[in-house]
């Protein structure tokens, strides 16, 4: 596109009419490098779609089936009934003398409302968050690594993991040409990361993992990609996410020891984004915290490696993306930079205090002998067991079609298999995956993401795609992808 200054036009009434001040010309470069596959052109055109269908037109399909992005209740995930019930109390505190609401959820909404300023919810909170969840935060946090001291002062509550990710990233930010910041990221990775880099203007390293050994991270891989960049940037910060997005691989403590021993040789900052924590289904994996491995490894690591986890309310059994809640905790940081990291975080003054409720409740839910444990329980369970179901199925009816590969979906809430292309497509397409994922699109209604969104091996072609449809939508989206699949193999074979 020109750069030239464009000139002003002639108006009807015969004045010069004034050149827009903010044009495509004139706008930051950053920004017009940011990509976001997972609301991308096929998800757009699936809204399109959908409007099309409401207004009567004709289509090869009667409704399109998002599978395109983690957002559980959009898919038809139900709430846990505790969490809305305390919500509901902190939000209309009338409530709170009703007899329908169970008494623990009356104590604990009395107990957030007295956090609060005027004990509204709609009152601002400290930039930090509101210290009776920061606290909750940083003892939920201890009982799940073991015992690990975890300090209050050293959470921040976010706007969703996303919020967290973002502002750290902005901290590590510094220098020009072959000084400047680079990070280093998975590929596939989630979209975020590229995006905020690109943003930032920093340098994207990409270390690939190894699809071959369902997606697992080999320590090679990752000193190739360190040794390379370091010829054009300075590493700084290595990004991990585990459980993973989009390749739903779970980590094993041995892999994180490896890490967390490279990013001590090499001097990097950790970033480990764990929001898929309680999202592992496969036998013999479990999940580990950064943390928890890196204090067991001894002060050699653990009184020296810089670490940023982050969690949040949107995924795992909970499934609550609109609250925007989240929190990150940061370990080893240098005293100067948390105070430059607390004045950040007070620009945007607080995150939103309903996802801090939220937060609060999902660190801190009924215990055993309150009236609402046992359905809190039998919920959670039920919300887990039937994505673990799925995350099976999702495997086992993918690797039955000749052209798609599957691994096994470990953890997390997507499949990204593997795609074969025939070779007249390719030809064809500026882009083969996203043809393959349009033409599936218009043909089928079902919306998946191409996996050239998330990066990929040159040569190979992905496609990711959420496991959370409600079983029966989830067995007709993985029929029709199978048939389109042979259909669009003969068709361009």
């Amino acid at each position: 596109r020109s750069s030239r200054v464009r000139q002003p036009k002639m108006s009807e009434n015969g004045l010069m009419s004034r050149a827009k001040v903010l044009t495509i010309d004139t706008m930051n470069p950053t920004v017009k490098k940011v990509e976001y596959a997972v609301r991308g052109p096929i998800v757009q055109r699936a809204v399109e779609l959908e409007r099309e269908l409401s207004e009567g037109m004709k289509k090869p399909f009667v409704e399109v089936i998002r599978a395109n992005i983690g957002d559980a209740h959009a898919m038809g995930q139900q709430p846990i009934t505790f969490f809305r019930q305390v919500l509901a109390l902190c939000s209309y505190p009338e409530l709170l003398n009703d007899s329908t609401f169970p008494e623990d959820a009356k104590s604990r909404a009395h107990r957030i409302l007295q956090s609060c300023g005027g004990n509204s919810m709609g009152s601002y909170s400290a930039s930090q968050g509101i210290d009776s969840v920061r606290q909750d935060v940083a003892r939920y946090i201890e009982r799940r690594d073991g015992g690990v001291s975890c300090d209050p002062d050293d959470i921040y509550l976010t706007t969703g993991a996303s919020d967290g990710i973002v502002t750290m990233l902005k901290l590590l930010m510094c220098g020009e040409g072959a000084a400047r910041t680079g990070v280093m990221i998975s590929i596939p990775q989630y979209p975020l990361y590229s995006a905020a880099l690109a943003e930032l203007g920093a340098v994207q390293i990409n270390y690939y993992l190894n699809e071959e050994n369902c997606w697992s991270l080999d320590i090679t891989e990752l000193q190739r990609a360190l040794d390379e960049a370091r010829l054009h940037c300075n590493p700084r910060a290595l990004c991990i996410i585990n459980p993973g997005n989009p390749t739903g691989q779970v980590q094993s403590r041995e892999c994180i020891e490896d890490v967390i021993r490279f990013a001590a040789k090499e001097r990097l900052f950790l970033m480990a984004d764990e929001v898929y924590q309680d999202n592992v289904y496969a036998d013999g994996c479990q999940f580990h915290s950064f943390k928890k491995v890196l204090f067991e490894m001894g002060p050699e690591y653990s009184n020296t490696v810089e670490l940023a986890s982050f969690h949040s309310t949107s995924k795992c059994y909970m499934g609550e993306c609109g609250f925007r809640g989240g929190y990150m905790e940061i370990i080893n940081m240098d005293d100067d930079v948390k105070a430059q990291l607390t004045k950040l975080v007070s620009v945007r003054l607080c995150p939103p205090v309903p996802g801090q409720a939220l937060m609060d409740l999902v660190v801190n839910p009924p215990q055993p002998g309150e009236p609402s444990y046992d359905n809190f329980i039998k919920e959670r369970t039920a919300t887990l067991s039937v994505l673990a179901e799925k995350a099976k199925l999702t495997e086992q009816v993918l690797n039955t079609v000749q052209g798609i590969s599957c691994n096994p979906v470990q953890g997390a809430m997507y499949s990204f298999p593997r795609i074969t292309i025939p070779k007249k497509a390719i030809e064809e397409a500026l882009q083969p995956d996203m043809f393959y994922c349009m033409k599936m699109l218009e043909e089928t209604g079902i919306c998946l993401v191409p996996g050239s969104g998330f990066g990929q091996k040159e040569g190979t072609y992905h496609f990711r795609m959420t496991i959370l449809p409600p079983t029966d939508k989830l067995q007709i989206l993985l029929n029709k992808v199978k048939e389109f699949h042979q259909k669009f193999t003969q068709q361009y074979s």
